[in-house]
């Protein structure tokens, strides 16, 4: 069995945290993309509209029921060449990258703030109706401000797992921890090696945990509201 080398284990970490930066970047952009999409979904979705809503529908139940992997290709390989071909390479990979991200997540906040919005209690749809406000109004003014604080536990929970899957972008050579540590050590015999993988591991687990922790104790402070 090969020693465990702790000098790759450390030497891992300046090029993990350069990686960093790329997953932390996807991740916001991808989390806005996902909350944004999401908010619309759903509310197409509530809205009633008979062909527009059962399309939403099919379309969330589509990309949920596909791998992020899979979608991530389909975006680079058929999508990306037809629409982005006169962009900079970088601009594709980013533009496909946030795009997947956003989609894949925003079928799944959808049915979050979906929930939000059927938490809103009738008396205050009543209340727009019988104030005669404008529908637009109505959604801005009324119902989003209170569905929305009711789901930001739940948002929490999926930013934190698009976190975690980030990875899955260096698929197509999009410079995060995984595709920094692969590509720096892609010239030694059996590549990256356990340390490097668990220094990779450990950064994830560093970050992750503690936000997870605040989202249960925000979830708390919410359902006690």
């Amino acid at each position: 069995m090969e020693k465990w080398r702790w000098q790759r284990f450390f030497d891992a970490f300046p090029f993990i945290w350069e990686g960093l930066l790329v997953t932390v970047e996807y991740t916001i952009l991808g989390s806005l993309a996902a909350y944004v999409l999401g908010l619309i979904f759903a509310m197409i979705r509530r809205s009633g509209l008979p062909v527009l809503s059962q399309l939403v529908w099919v379309f969330i139940e589509f990309v949920r029921s596909t791998p992020l992997l899979v979608q991530i290709f389909f975006l680079y390989w058929v999508v990306r060449p037809e629409l982005l071909g006169g962009l900079p390479v970088d601009t594709q990979r980013m533009i496909v990258g946030v795009t997947a991200l956003g989609v894949h997540y925003a079928c799944y906040t959808a049915e979050v703030f979906r929930a939000g919005i059927d938490a809103v209690p009738v008396a205050q749809w009543e209340a727009t109706v019988a104030l005669n406000l404008p529908r637009r109004w109505a959604w801005t003014d009324v119902i989003i401000p209170q569905a929305v604080p009711r789901v930001v536990p739940a948002l929490g929970n999926y930013t934190i797992a698009m976190f975690k899957e980030v990875p899955l972008l260096s698929a197509i050579v999009i410079l995060d921890m995984v595709y920094q540590v692969k590509t720096v050590y892609a010239a030694d015999v059996g590549g990256a090696g356990p340390e490097a993988w668990f220094a990779v591991g450990l950064t994830f687990l560093a970050l992750s945990y503690p936000c997870s922790v605040l989202i249960r104790k925000l979830e708390k402070r919410v359902a006690s509201i």
